[in-house]
């Protein structure tokens, strides 16, 4: 669960209680109990989003919205960078048929389909094709539940103020009692509120940290596509360590320890002649 986001949610909401509450002339919550202004401003945007998207992506936006709740990917980019150093380390002692046995070892589900590759004897541009085939799907996806993310955060503001406006032209058109336009004219700028508020709190925000999840998940791919190609190509542990490191921050890259050097303990020993 991603404490951000709702740590972000309930904060506005307590700021705005509070705001109710405290201000001069305070009414409660009484103005803000408008069903119709609800499902002028929800129902408007679900069904504008209807329009623009076929109803399997509408429906399946329900996945986008608890992928953007949950908590970042589980990965860690340092353990992957080790997996690829451990993996290179054995492969050139004990060939790549000998990495079939790590492979129900491995969590990630993408890293383990490209070692099978090369466990498989697949070439380097048959191995790029694949993995970045699958990335590039990938992408698109995660684009179009960011679209439809966007698409409620920019119809629900404009539901509002179609909400507003319904509202007044009612109110005007059938009021007796000018003393009661006041009290009128809050319930009619509830549907803004409703409207503004779902649109720049909620869709809007979730369309950026989806889009973050998307960044993060995809530069792990990149670092795993290219540690599956250099496994290929049989480079040594150090240049391995060496480029994957490239990908990480500073941070992480004194978290990653490379293959021991010759002479030390736990070091590979030279066959003898």
């Amino acid at each position: 669960m991603d404490i951000a986001t709702f740590a972000g949610i309930i904060t506005f909401l307590g700021l705005t209680v509070f705001m109710i509450f405290h201000s001069e002339g305070a009414a409660g919550f009484k103005p803000f109990m408008n069903l119709e202004a609800v499902f002028i401003v929800l129902g408007g945007t679900f069904c504008a989003t209807l329009v623009n998207y076929p109803l399997s992506q509408v429906i399946g936006v329900g996945k986008v919205i608890k992928k953007t709740l949950m908590s970042h990917t589980d990965d860690d980019t340092s353990e992957i960078v080790v997996t690829f150093v451990n993996l290179s380390q054995k492969a050139k002692k004990e060939g790549f048929l000998s990495l079939q046995a790590d492979l129900r070892t491995i969590k990630n589900d993408f890293l383990r389909r490209g070692v099978q590759l090369v466990v498989d004897g697949a070439d380097h541009e048959f191995i790029r094709n694949m993995l970045e085939t699958e990335i590039g799907f990938i992408r698109e996806r995660h684009k179009g539940g960011a679209e439809i993310l966007n698409a409620l955060g920019t119809y629900s503001p404009a539901f509002g103020i179609i909400g507003t406006v319904l509202g007044m032209i009612m109110m005007l058109s059938s009021i007796d009692d000018v003393a009661q336009v006041p009290r009128r004219m809050a319930l009619a700028l509830a549907a803004a509120f409703y409207g503004l508020g779902s649109g720049y709190l909620i869709f809007l925000p979730m369309a950026g940290k989806l889009h973050t999840r998307s960044e993060e998940e995809l530069l792990i791919k990149e670092i795993i596509i290219r540690g599956v190609l250099l496994l290929q190509s049989g480079a040594t542990p150090s240049v391995v360590e060496a480029n994957l490191k490239a990908y990480l921050p500073p941070a992480q890259r004194l978290i990653v320890k490379g293959p021991p050097a010759p002479g030390t303990p736990g070091a590979p020993t030279a066959p003898a002649a």
